[in-house]
């Protein structure tokens, strides 16, 4: 069975240009304080209740997501949320290359890497 592996901030920005798809995780308050990395897509999968409309995220999720192979790289602050949610869509949806961004943006902000306030 696949599992969700870690990328390193390094790793990470070697893909940003790349036909990856980087989806943040966080909730607008949190993009708001620190900005996104370049090309990934605002999907907020938690509330500030820690609630989530499953069914409505991953409608947009296959929106973006063209096979259960790509290659999917979550972003969240700290890569607590981004691995529950990764073993989510390996073990319950058959993804099979999902990745995250290891310390989240609190390591990529740490290691002076660039993000967009937009």
């Amino acid at each position: 069975m696949s599992k969700v592996v870690d990328l390193s901030p390094s790793e990470v920005e070697k893909l940003i240009n790349d036909d990856v798809v980087m989806i943040d995780v966080r909730r607008e308050d949190e993009f708001k304080h620190t900005g996104i990395i370049k090309n990934s897509h605002k999907m907020t999968f938690f509330d500030m209740f820690g609630n989530c409309d499953v069914p409505t995220w991953l409608s947009k999720f296959e929106k973006l997501v063209k096979s259960k192979d790509q290659l999917i790289v979550l972003i969240c602050a700290h890569a607590n949320r981004t691995r529950t949610i990764a073993d989510f869509l390996i073990q319950n949806h058959g993804y099979t290359n999902i990745a995250h961004l290891e310390g989240g943006i609190a390591n990529w902000l740490d290691e002076g890497r660039e993000t967009l306030f937009n």
